[in-house]
């Protein structure tokens, strides 16, 4: 498989046409941003820890009989997927209380939520990725009822399968950001990545932040949390081979 034209071009990674029209190469670069990008800083290693993180729990839920794009893995930095048509949403899911809930609700920081939060925001880098309800998403185009509820369903089973994932290797998942799109057929399928790029991940012991908050919040260098995050589940993994 070769790649080809550049597609799409993001804050953490470059995505490419490849000779397959239904296959994209996507590469996982070494910066890490913030703020809606307005932080940016390059971080050698980041791009390959997140394709390997990502790359393991889309092989997970591809084996849980969860609809993703995902194909294969290439190299360190690279993967193959499926080429969707993407739902301009991005769709949080929350099961305790942080960032932008915490703030704006007063609630405690990691207070359990029940049932677990779903919110959507219109991804928009121009507009800050506003935070929109069902009823603007379908009344702007941008989804139909329907899709939404497959949304919903698919993000509940996601949400339980990593929640159990992750208490396996003592890690609370907090919040987490998924994207979604559909195939040239029709079917839903969870897009984008899973890593600590886009999920907020606690240590159970420690309490430590085990994400991109570590960078955000400037609490000490990035990669040896995301090595921990990976370290930790392929060990997992292994021992359940």
């Amino acid at each position: 498989m070769e790649k080809a034209a550049v597609l799409y071009t993001g804050k953490a990674k470059q995505m490419f046409a490849t000779d397959d029209p239904d296959v994209l190469w996507v590469e996982y670069m070494d910066q890490a941003t913030a703020l809606n990008g307005k932080k940016k800083v390059q971080i050698a290693g980041k791009g390959a820890l997140n394709r390997q993180i990502s790359s393991l729990l889309f092989e997970e839920l591809n084996a849980a009989g969860l609809p993703t794009h995902y194909l294969q893995t290439i190299d360190d930095h690279t993967m193959l997927v499926k080429k969707c048509a993407m739902i301009p949403l991005e769709a949080v899911i929350r099961n305790f209380a942080s960032g932008s809930f915490e703030r704006k609700f007063q609630v405690a920081h990691l207070r359990p939520l029940v049932p677990a939060v779903h919110e959507f925001f219109y991804k928009s880098d121009a507009l800050d990725d506003p935070f929109i309800n069902d009823e603007q998403a379908i009344a702007l185009g941008f989804a139909t009822r329907e899709t939404l509820t497959a949304i919903h369903a698919l993000s509940d089973r996601v949400n339980t399968y990593l929640l159990e994932r992750f208490a396996q290797i003592g890690i609370d998942l907090v919040d987490f950001k998924l994207e979604f799109g559909r195939l040239a057929d029709g079917t839903l399928v969870l897009a984008d990545e899973l890593s600590p790029d886009n999920m907020r991940l606690v240590d159970q012991e420690s309490g430590n932040s085990l994400d991109k908050d570590v960078f955000r919040q400037d609490r000490g260098p990035l990669t040896p949390v995301y090595a921990q995050v990976l370290s930790r589940l392929q060990a997992d993994a292994a021992a359940s081979r």
